[in-house]
């Protein structure tokens, strides 16, 4: 029960605690908040990648053959390209974004779905060590930040009060608790089923940082000081996971 434990509240950290930052960004100018985004967004690529790369996939291949691991990990980035097609997880990490033109409670839905995610990620890497739980944690934690805010916005716009939209954007977090006791029960039932969640955790990473963030930092300045500083906040992030 103690690992459990663990796992539930690394997940509401990794959740709750990219919601924090988010709300703290909210009352700064438009013009200074849009500043601050893109190099979280840089960061948060690079918590990602060093995660998905430096950690969950040599863990699972410690675990198995290296076609079984892989196989997952392309399984996880396909799983997700088909959510998204099916808009039941599409997110954004700006204020102005087409996709955020559904319905508020979509974007709830879709919040509660991600977080459920992530939390059952969070618990499969705490399975593995408390070190590695604390490390996707804060990948998951740095991306969160960048998507609340602009969630935020979107539930600002639909006429949502500042505290009912920090309190519906809590609840949909608080499902990534949810996510670690599901990942919990089916590790009793088939512990030979984790080094796959692992793998399938790391192409969930790679997806995200891949399709959705990196994209989006190419849509802004890419020369320059601007460049430099993207890669520099990147390399940071890759840096933070092999400090941990």
């Amino acid at each position: 029960m103690q690992l459990l434990a663990t796992a539930a509240g690394l997940s509401l950290v990794g959740s709750l605690g990219g919601l924090v930052v988010a709300s703290a960004l909210l009352p700064l100018p438009a013009a200074l908040r849009h500043r601050i985004v893109p190099s979280l967004l840089s960061y948060a690529v690079g918590t990602l990648l060093g995660v998905a790369l430096l950690a969950l996939v040599p863990e699972a291949l410690s675990q198995l053959a290296p076609v079984p691991v892989f196989s997952a990990l392309l399984a996880g980035i396909l799983a997700l390209f088909v959510v998204e097609k099916l808009v039941l997880w599409r997110h954004c990490h700006t204020e102005d974004c087409d996709v955020h033109d559904a319905s508020a409670t979509l974007i709830l839905i879709g919040g509660a779905v991600h977080n459920l995610a992530d939390g059952a990620v969070i618990a499969a890497s705490v399975f593995v060590s408390v070190p590695l739980g604390i490390s996707t944690a804060l990948a998951v934690a740095a991306h969160q930040i960048p998507q609340e805010v602009g969630d935020f916005a979107i539930l600002l716009n639909a006429g949502f009060s500042r505290r009912r939209a920090l309190l519906l954007n809590a609840l949909s977090a608080s499902s990534a608790a949810v996510g670690a006791v599901v990942v919990y029960a089916a590790a009793e039932v088939m512990p030979d089923a984790l080094p796959y969640l692992l793998a399938l955790a790391a192409g969930s990473f790679l997806y995200v940082a891949m399709a959705d963030l990196i994209p989006h930092l190419h849509r802004g300045e890419t020369i320059g000081s601007s460049a430099v500083r993207q890669i520099a906040l990147i390399v940071a992030g890759v840096g933070t996971i092999l400090a941990l």
